[in-house]
């Protein structure tokens, strides 16, 4: 995980976490632990009731316990997730 991680540093990235979040930001940073730091991050809040909401959280950290999956996206991502109308239920937390 830790040399798949290097090549994103600098990138924006799409973090799910266990508890069903998803966060997104640039990569700054990362530790054996697989804690990420993330800048420019906000979070993309669904709903059945609205549009997708944008929380924005700036600098982040996210634990690397928490991580369920996490990849690049395009850079234009949150240009995208301002525009997006589509709803749907929140993410359940990962069950093991």
């Amino acid at each position: 995980m830790a040399t798949f991680l290097k090549d994103l540093v600098n990138h924006t990235v799409s973090v799910t976490t266990n508890d069903g979040r998803n966060i997104i930001g640039v990569l700054k940073g990362y530790d054996q632990c697989i804690n990420v730091i993330l800048d420019n991050s906000f979070e993309r809040v669904y709903s059945m009731s609205d549009d997708v909401q944008i929380e924005n959280l700036g600098l982040f950290i996210v634990r690397g316990d928490n991580i369920a999956i996490i990849g690049e996206v395009p850079d234009n991502i949150k240009e995208q997730s301002q525009d997006d109308t589509s709803r749907a239920p929140p993410m359940k937390p990962v069950t093991h």
